[in-house]
């Protein structure tokens, strides 16, 4: 796998994970690589700080391990969180930004939802301040 820090046009800053680098220009190409917060499918990568570089010494057998995996943990827990959500959300499809609407709006009753919408129905719900996220596709894969 590789860890891409990633920017959208509308400079929101994101991590996105792939296969390959050529994964990432294939998805990229096809504007599969979107922005989690405004659904922007103009993404570049940025330079990250994470470069691996050869070793200059030779590491003692007793070295210091890694700390804690903590961090790892959390973010599995946090994966294990977001996807049982996604299973317990109700699956309205392609109509996903008119129930999210009525659930703002007060016009249905108040549930957790999920669906598919456009990039144009995602920036007119977040201008509406209708409240929702983008997640990854692996999330949601085979909830059914």
């Amino acid at each position: 796998m590789i860890v891409y820090d990633l920017i959208c046009a509308q400079e929101h800053v994101f991590e996105g994970w792939f296969a390959s680098s050529e994964d990432y220009d294939r998805q990229r190409e096809r504007t599969l690589v979107r922005c989690p917060l405004c659904d922007d499918g103009s993404v570049t990568r940025r330079p990250s700080a994470n470069i691996a570089m050869g070793r200059t010494e030779p590491v003692a057998e007793n070295a210091a391990q890694p700390t804690s995996p903590e961090p790892q943990k959390q973010a599995a827990a946090a994966l294990t969180a977001m996807r049982t959500m996604m299973r317990n959300a109700e699956d309205v499809g392609p109509r996903f930004a008119d129930e999210a609407r009525k659930i703002h709006y007060e016009e249905s009753p108040q549930r957790n939802i999920r669906g598919q919408a456009s990039a144009q129905e995602a920036v007119s719900l977040r201008e509406e301040g209708v409240e929702f996220m983008s997640v990854p596709d692996f999330l949601v894969k085979d909830l059914n």
